[in-house]
């Protein structure tokens, strides 16, 4: 009954089970144990996340007041320039006046912007340990509970415990380039306003020329002209369908080829003599005019214009104060009185036998009777352009138009040149000096090295004492008494990560700061928009700096008759795309786990020398070092407890009012965690006392700090 052929027994399999299930339930006790034990360590890595996580949040605050400073100061300085090139053209200098004002305001506001940013982070650094400390506390105590009735305490030190003082210098030449542009508006906006004239006058006189060159065409002109008297065509009778493509020298180039045209095919329209001899004088003319033309000439730059459109005779008078009254080239025979005649031209039926040739000026000096076959005179020649000047059917009536348009326009630019020079030269300086201040805005940043900056440490402990069988009792396994206080130590540190949380996140409130920077119209509009577009140079760098600028420039009417407008927005431009502005390293700041080592080696207060001996100590003797937090936390106590004082459920770190006190006012705060707004003044007292106390647990005794 009890045994079997094979030695089985029933005995032997009971005590085998018996066996088994103790071992079974013991090793399951021993494992909730441990596991019970080895919560604490997990809470640890969480509270010092949850408290470097703090100092993370501080670099946000401050990457925004960064932001804040370096789109203000670029503000100002470009604001300024605007305000320059506003003077340079009568369509925006009225604007000119307001962008100068507005651009003292932002420098102003900067400046106080600034002053309360360092004030305010310094006072937010100060209090970081106590909000390290409240955040790591808040996540022990959130894990209280569950199946072993778990109750924690932490304690976060941040390393180190003092952050530098943060401090913001005004930009350098900013209110002096405001003060300069204010002193110099009048006068720069006076020169404008006459070169403007001039060049309204010089570009009437131009648009003369032009219509009565080419614009005109189908209708009389010059091009209409040579291509129904003289045929021509293509290159050398173009059309331009608009004066600001066309120049002076298409009309002086058209009158060239047109006479040597009209020379070339010069043709008798009869056999008469009377005809003949018109036609020999149109060829005298056509080869004068041709010549005359061939001397003019047109210098024209952006600057300056030099040209020389040679006057053609349009009468007998004018004909005299001329080559063709000057140059001997007509055949002369005597009379049968031994007096001296003149011929048009060497095909004169009177010209057989010619032994001379005299000139015009000859002719009527001698007072001699005209050729009886060809009846020529002074009043002949004179004749020969007089109607085609007089009315505008004839070629030389555009072309006389064109050169007197020529001369007007020249004495307009004599006038523009000097004005246009006085403006440059002063707006000039003025916008060399706004590159400068932007190139020196551009280098003003916030460097912040805060308490925490190296990592925290945070201890923690779990109180609460709970049976081991807890949750799990079990008669196989004889109860061993409880489990009694568990500490951990843990520590985090700060790990940049490329990624585009950290741009996301900056991105995100400075949209929330452009929306509440309200709306404006005009002048004061255009700063507005200029200031939300600079706030993304901080995340973009120059193309958003090039982008905010050339959106301001062309919000603004500048072009003007005198180019002064254009060129200064253009220098306006050039100067702010030759500063390079880079933009501002973003990476995600994320809290991670060390070794609680490396986070006291970086640091050499007081605090990490007696942690990393202590910890040297417990690694070396852990049965003896019973005493570890006790020896390390009150070194951290004062400085969480001094930072608590005054704080409430917000912190903030400054105002922004862009346009002064009537301008929208833009508040940047920092939110306190949970855990700081619902702490009392003896928080970090309490929690400190509270690990401190476990050393008594452990020994029996307690130690007083």
């Amino acid at each position: 009954m009890f045994r079997d052929e094979d030695g089985f027994t029933t005995v032997g399999v009971a005590l085998a089970l018996l066996v088994t299930l103790a071992l079974v339930f013991t090793s399951a006790q021993v494992y909730r144990v441990s596991s019970a034990s080895a919560d604490v360590q997990d809470v640890a890595d969480a509270a010092a996340l949850a408290a470097e996580n703090e100092v993370a949040e501080f670099m946000i605050a401050v990457r925004v007041c960064d932001a804040v400073v370096l789109s203000l100061s670029l503000t100002g300085a470009a604001t300024a320039g605007l305000g320059v090139a506003a003077l340079c053209t009568p369509a925006t200098a009225g604007a000119s006046e307001v962008l100068l004002k507005a651009a003292r305001k932002v420098v102003e506001a900067r400046d106080e912007f600034a002053e309360k940013a360092a004030a305010g982070l310094n006072r937010l650094q100060k209090a970081l340990p106590f909000l390290a400390a409240a955040n790591a506390a808040s996540t022990a105590s959130a894990n209280d509970g569950g199946p072993m009735g778990a109750s924690y305490v932490a304690l976060a030190v941040l390393v180190p415990a003092d952050g530098e003082e943060l401090g913001v210098g005004a930009v350098e030449g900013a209110e002096g380039l405001v003060d300069d542009a204010e002193r110099e508006a009048d006068g720069i906006r006076q020169a404008a306003a006459d070169a403007e004239e001039a060049a309204r006058e010089a570009n009437a006189w131009k648009e003369r020329a032009f219509l009565r060159d080419c614009g005109d065409d189908p209708s009389y002109c010059m091009s209409e002209r040579a291509r129904t008297l003289a045929g021509m065509a293509g290159a050398d009778n173009p059309r331009y369908a608009s004066v600001d493509a066309w120049s002076f020298s298409v009309a002086l180039d058209r009158a060239r080829a047109y006479y040597a045209r009209r020379l070339a095919v010069e043709a008798p329209e009869g056999s008469s003599t009377e005809e003949r001899a018109r036609s020999a004088l149109r060829q005298r003319f056509y080869a004068y005019a041709a010549d005359e033309a061939g001397r003019g000439y047109v210098r024209e730059s952006a600057d300056s214009f030099d040209a020389r459109f040679p006057h053609l005779p349009k009468n007998t008078d004018e004909m005299r104060g001329t080559a063709l009254y000057t140059e001997a080239v007509y055949p002369t025979t005597v009379d049968g009185s031994g007096n001296l005649v003149v011929h048009a031209w060497p095909g004169c039926p009177g010209a057989g036998g010619a032994a001379g040739a005299a000139s015009i000026a000859q002719m009527e000096a001698g007072g001699n009777a005209p050729c009886p076959a060809c009846g020529f005179t002074a009043a002949s020649m004179g004749k020969v352009a007089a109607a085609s000047t007089s009315i505008e059917n004839g070629f030389e009536y555009h072309y006389e138009a064109v050169a007197q348009a020529a001369e007007e326009y020249q004495r307009a630019r004599a006038k523009l040149g000097p004005l246009t020079a006085e403006v440059k030269g002063r707006a000039g300086g003025l916008l060399d000096r706004c590159r400068d201040v932007l190139g020196r805005a551009g280098g003003m940043r916030i460097d912040a090295a805060p308490p925490g900056r190296f990592g925290v440490v945070a201890f923690v402990a779990n109180t609460a004492a709970a049976a081991a069988s807890t949750g799990f009792a079990s008669g196989y396994v004889h109860e061993a008494g409880s489990l009694g206080a568990r500490a951990a130590v843990s520590a985090a540190t700060l790990l940049a990560e490329p990624s585009d949380e950290g741009r996301n996140v900056v991105s995100s409130l400075l949209d929330g700061l452009r929306e509440k920077g309200g709306a404006a119209v005009g002048a004061l509009g255009v700063v507005l928009d200029c200031w939300s577009g600079l706030l993304g140079a901080y995340l973009e760098g120059q193309e958003a700096l090039e982008e905010a600028v050339g959106n301001a420039v062309d919000a603004l009417p500048f072009a003007s008759a005198s180019g002064l407008g254009t060129w200064a927005a253009g220098a306006f431009k050039a100067a702010v795309e030759a500063l390079g502005l880079e933009p501002a390293k973003l990476d995600a700041l994320k809290p991670v786990l060390v070794n609680s080592a490396h986070v006291a080696g970086a640091d050499g207060s007081s605090f990490s020398a007696r942690f990393l001996a202590v910890k040297a100590q417990a690694v070396a003797h852990p049965l003896a070092s019973t005493d570890l937090f006790s020896s390390a936390i009150t070194a951290a106590e004062a400085a969480a407890v001094e930072a608590i004082a005054g704080l409430d459920g917000t912190i903030e770190i400054a105002s922004v009012r862009l346009l002064g006190d009537e301008g929208p006012a833009i508040p940047v705060t920092v939110a306190l965690p949970q855990a700081a707004r619902q702490a009392a003044a003896g928080f970090a007292s309490s929690a400190a006392d509270a690990l401190r106390s476990l050393y008594a647990q452990v020994t029996g005794v307690r130690t007083w700090e």
